[in-house]
């Protein structure tokens, strides 16, 4: 897979000041939204979920004028507003995590229980109705993720699931779990494909950020009837693998 042209790669002094206003924003932001969230816990889940919402709004623009990153989507009409699904999204970066509220409708995603311990943020993120598990004990995990995203998939929620466990460095590609795929199985709703190389620009466990263009494409939705969940994985799985390729390729 093609990486970044060598200009965007420079760690040059625009990245490292654009990298530091945008951290700096991150804890502000999150020290205004967190509480705010927080005392909205007695109102009703929109409320908390447009706040919520808002913050990461403002926090990809921040990102675009700190550090030049922005993003495009292909394939925007295959999101179903009114047809909940469960999201299977290529994982490289922290980016995916936060900028998929903008682009799908009303979304939860399954995540490590750890993440809503962390004070304020953490808290915060807790009252949006994670699907928070703990990975030690995948017996439960897989159980609380069936349970818990069908109620959500009925509730009307999008959920997302990063089928890779763990965010992979571009031009990786790691087995895709199959948690995603059961849960669209036993729940009936279908699995809408994901693809990104956000990766490239906002590289995982990295305080860099690099300017471009983050590439998205959705796929088109994934039919579940009379399919078992292995067959969906598979599906899934080819679908991104392709559309990475084609991501590289273009780039």
């Amino acid at each position: 897979m093609k990486r970044q042209t060598q200009e965007s790669k420079k760690n040059n002094l625009r990245v490292y000041i654009g990298s530091t206003l945008f951290f700096l924003y991150i804890i502000v932001s999150t020290v205004i939204f967190g509480p705010i969230i927080l005392l909205c816990v007695i109102l009703p889940f929109e409320v908390r979920y447009k706040l919520s919402k808002l913050w990461v709004k403002w926090l990809l623009a921040v990102l675009k004028v700190t550090c030049g990153l922005s993003y495009s989507i292909e394939g925007i009409e295959n999101i179903l507003q009114d047809q909940p699904c469960v999201v299977l999204c290529k994982h490289q970066s922290a980016w995916e995590t936060v900028a998929l509220r903008l682009f799908l409708p009303r979304q939860t995603a399954v995540l490590k229980k750890s993440l809503t311990w962390i004070p304020i943020g953490g808290w915060a993120l807790a009252t949006l109705k994670p699907i928070a598990i703990d990975r030690k004990n995948q017996r439960e995990a897989l159980k609380m993720l069936i349970e818990q995203g069908t109620q959500r998939l009925q509730e009307g929620l999008f959920v997302i699931v990063f089928p890779e466990g763990t965010r992979a460095a571009p031009g990786e590609n790691k087995k895709f779990n199959a948690g995603g795929a059961m849960l669209a199985q036993k729940s009936g709703y279908p699995v809408l494909p994901i693809a990104h190389n956000a990766g490239e620009f906002w590289p995982r466990n990295s305080f860099l950020k690099y300017p471009g263009v983050i590439k998205v494409k959705i796929g088109p939705i994934i039919s579940v009837k009379g399919k078992k969940a292995k067959e969906i994985n598979e599906e899934a799985a080819a679908w991104i693998k392709k559309a990475m390729e084609e991501i590289s390729q273009a780039q």
